[in-house]
């Protein structure tokens, strides 16, 4: 008889199918493990000894995750013989699981305060890999021989078992605190406890605090000291609401084993006047450096600091510093709105990856590549990978380099539009998608070659006012009313003009008088409108583009009406949701096509989101799953082209 686990998951990933099987290799359990059509099921021996013992422990140690739904349970007559295997291919970058956050602070562990406490299932063990095969000698920690007790540790059963990172305070590299002054090391449970006490009072008394941590360098700084690059780092989960008003979901993924970045919205009153804004980017702790400085600081009083993710040369007043190699991942950011969750941008969690049908081609984006490996694409970054024989290579267009004699290019937009045709199999149905990042455009699919029906336009400030004031009879009046009522915005605008790489959302923000004038700034004021409804705002489509100008005219005109920034902000998102329901209708229409496809990381957007929600209820659109909705899918895409 066989006892069936099934855990709903949304990634394909194998860190919590590994730890099922380290928990069954543990407890000596014969279990079957497998992963089908997004399920984890597992088959345990029902008839051993320990399996209620195992159960409850993997109830206990089992890491919160943002990709379980739900599990189920029953039994069949399945004869389960064998312990599990673990699969290690490769390596991820994860916050701490249960087990290992428990030994950081257990006395009696030779991992009492080591902040490069780690297992098979979490950690940031990519940060240290220079290439494959995953084994030590092709990491940064090739020049740490494990001691015995590690070695030991490596050849029992168990969630470090062949962990080819494992190491502890008597095998690990020693970690240095260095001031202006003074210099200070740590190598054992009391000196590193000191150093996480030292950079945590610092903190507290205005200091900013560079730490290499396993994720790469961060900056770390009272919150008194916020600006448009901070993120909120909350570093006491029993306070978290106080701070943050906060739906059940998003308290969730804060604390699952991935340490997403949420945008949140503020509950705490100072947090609001110094940010200017009602929401902001918030997470918590995941290395065992940060959890060890957070610790510290609760200990001080503090509920919450910020950082920013930076490199070895920022400035700071204190560096915690250590010679290994890291090689940093950008965190994800993860969108929640109602039943709808995925990945709006970033590397970790997503990176590297085995999935999907294997094809015999390369497929280069940004600074990522995608090779086959067995049946399989292996997705990783190209300085891991070495040659391979393929058929050919598709590559981003834009990219100079000769990878292959048979090389093929392709634009962002359709490579991301095939990220999801390939992520749902949808390989044989007509689809319609719109792509948003920057610039929006529409792509149609005929079940053979993707199309670009509504190209992207280049946003150009060149002659930006001179454009604006041509638009239309009249319109040269509202350039003039610009420059006399708002000169400063004018003048702001004038020297913009002078730029080449200047974005719409730019523009929009510098429009709409806001100190953050990136999309960051305008969707976060656009989350102070508490109403129900915008006003229009022009994004009608000229010669078969979208029209900047006649966009930001309209803008312009509301603000000279004063019209709130906020509204104007909510009524923008608003307005393109309707401008892209449109358009996505009208194609699908002319098409005939059944499906719809969302991508583009400006779909991550509450007001923008909510709306095509609504306009599209009849036809849910499909999204990426296991990579983000942004240009980090483009390497995906690209193999399908």
């Amino acid at each position: 008889m066989a006892f069936i686990l099934k855990l709903l998951t949304t990634t394909n990933q194998k860190y919590i199918s590994n730890y099922i099987a380290a928990l069954s290799r543990e407890f000596h359990i014969p279990c079957e493990i497998s992963m089908d059509n997004s399920k984890i099921i597992c088959a345990f021996d029902s008839e051993h000894e320990k399996l209620g013992e195992c159960l409850d422990s993997l109830a206990q140690r089992l890491p919160a995750s943002l990709f379980l739904k739900s599990s189920s349970h029953d039994e069949n007559d399945k004869k389960v013989e064998k312990l599990p295997e673990l699969d290690l291919k490769y390596p991820l970058n994860l916050g701490l699981c249960p087990t290992c956050q428990k030994e950081l602070f257990d006395v009696s562990s030779r991992r009492y305060y080591y902040p490069f406490i780690s297992c098979n299932c979490c950690g940031g063990n990519y940060s240290f890999l220079t290439e494959y095969p995953y084994i030590r000698e092709n990491t940064s920690f090739k020049f740490l021989r494990p001691c015995s007790e590690c070695e030991v540790e490596m050849n029992q059963v168990g969630l470090r078992e062949s962990h080819q990172l494992n190491s502890c305070h008597s095998c690990g590299v020693p970690v240095r605190l260095v001031n202006k002054t003074t210099e200070r090391y740590a190598n054992d449970p009391g000196s590193f406890r000191t150093m996480f006490e030292v950079a945590a009072k610092a903190i507290l008394d205005d200091k900013k605090l560079l730490i290499k941590t396993t994720f790469g360098y961060r900056l770390f700084y009272k919150h008194t000291q916020l600006n448009n690059d901070s993120t909120l780092m909350m570093i006491n989960a029993s306070k978290i609401t106080d701070h943050l008003s906060l739906i059940t979901e998003e308290f969730q993924a804060l604390l699952s084993i991935e340490r997403p970045i949420l945008h949140v919205t503020l509950k705490n009153e100072e947090l609001k006047t110094l940010s200017k804004a009602n929401t902001f980017f918030a997470k918590f702790p995941d290395d065992g450096f940060t959890i060890l400085l957070g610790v510290e600081l609760q200990k001080l009083g503090v509920d919450f600091i910020a950082y920013e993710d930076v490199d070895e040369n920022c400035d700071a007043d204190m560096l915690m510093d250590y010679d290994l190699n890291v090689n940093s991942q950008k965190d994800i950011r993860f969108f929640i709105n109602k039943d709808t969750q995925f990945i709006a941008e970033g590397e970790r969690v997503s990176f590297p990856s085995l999935n999907l049908q294997a094809k015999n081609v390369v497929s280069i984006a940004n600074e990522f590549a995608g090779m086959p490996q067995g049946d399989m694409m292996f997705f990783d970054r190209m300085e891991h990978f070495n040659s391979i024989e393929v058929m050919g290579a598709n590559v981003l267009e834009g990219t100079t380099e000769k990878y292959h004699n048979n090389q093929k290019y392709y634009s962002e937009d359709e490579a991301s539009l095939m990220s999801v045709i390939a992520e749902h199999d949808l390989f044989d149905k007509k689809c319609v998608g719109a792509y948003f990042d920057e610039e929006p455009s529409f792509l149609y699919y005929d079940g053979k070659n993707v199309l670009r029906i509504v190209p992207p336009k280049h946003f150009s400030s060149e002659n930006l006012l001179q454009n604006m004031a041509a638009l239309r009879e009249g319109s040269d009046r509202l350039v003039v009313n610009l420059k006399n009522k708002m000169p400063d915005i004018y003048e702001k605008l004038e020297v913009l003009q002078n730029r080449e790489d200047v974005k719409l959302f730019e523009v929009v923000a510098i429009v709409l008088g806001l100190n953050d004038q990136s999309m960051r700034g305008v969707t976060k004021e656009a989350m102070k409108f508490a109403g129900k409804g915008g006003i229009q705002i022009d994004t009608h489509v000229k010669d078969n583009r979208f029209d900047h100008i006649a966009f930001l005219s309209s803008i312009v005109s509301y603000q000279l009406a004063d019209v709130s920034s906020a509204i104007l902000a909510y009524s923008i998102f608003e307005s393109f949701g309707d401008y892209f329901s449109e358009i996505i209708g009208e194609l699908k229409s002319k098409t005939k096509a059944t499906e719809t496809i969302l991508c583009g990381t400006h779909f991550a957007n509450q007001s923008l989101f909510s709306r095509m929600q609504r306009n599209l209820k009849t036809a849910p659109p499909y999204m990426s799953k296991n990579y983000p909705i942004g240009k980090e899918n483009a390497v995906v895409g690209g193999v399908y082209i």
